[in-house]
């Protein structure tokens, strides 16, 4: 099944549409700004990927790394295009990618109570780190000068 779809970089031309199908999916939360998207592009050449069939999006995800640690945010696939392997094959070259540039673990932050999203993840041999608390701070947006 594998060939019904076809992997391709994420783009800013994706935006819109990535934006639009992140946050139809149930458990996933995508606010980032159309330069926020760029930022993260530019950073991580080729590690965001879309999935399509045919012309229309399937599915998307976002892949990042710290020179360290890896991470992926965002993994959604379209209602109408799921159990194709889709999200499998995102996930999947995305590590193969993090592995090629010497990145030897990746984590992802799955908004809790997600059951469908925490089920997908243990399947696939991730496991979840007790070990840790995660924290945040909002930072003040300031001009760029």
């Amino acid at each position: 099944m594998t060939d019904s779809f076809q992997l391709a970089p994420l783009t800013l031309a994706d935006y819109a549409a990535v934006i639009d199908l992140w946050n139809a999916c149930e458990g996933v939360r995508a606010n980032e700004t159309p330069e926020e998207l760029v930022r993260i592009l530019d950073r991580n050449p080729g590690l965001c990927l879309v999935a399509r069939v045919g012309a229309s999006l399937a599915g998307a995800i976002l892949c990042c790394h710290d020179g360290r640690r890896g991470y992926l945010y965002h993994l959604g696939v379209h209602p109408g295009f799921r159990r194709l392997g889709i999200a499998t094959q995102l996930v999947d070259r995305c590590l193969a990618k993090l592995a090629r540039l010497g990145i030897r673990r990746c984590t992802i932050f799955l908004i809790r109570g997600n059951a469908d999203g925490e089920a997908f993840w243990r399947r696939h041999g991730w496991r979840e780190r007790t070990d840790l608390v995660a924290f945040a701070r909002d930072l003040p947006t300031v001009g760029r000068g």
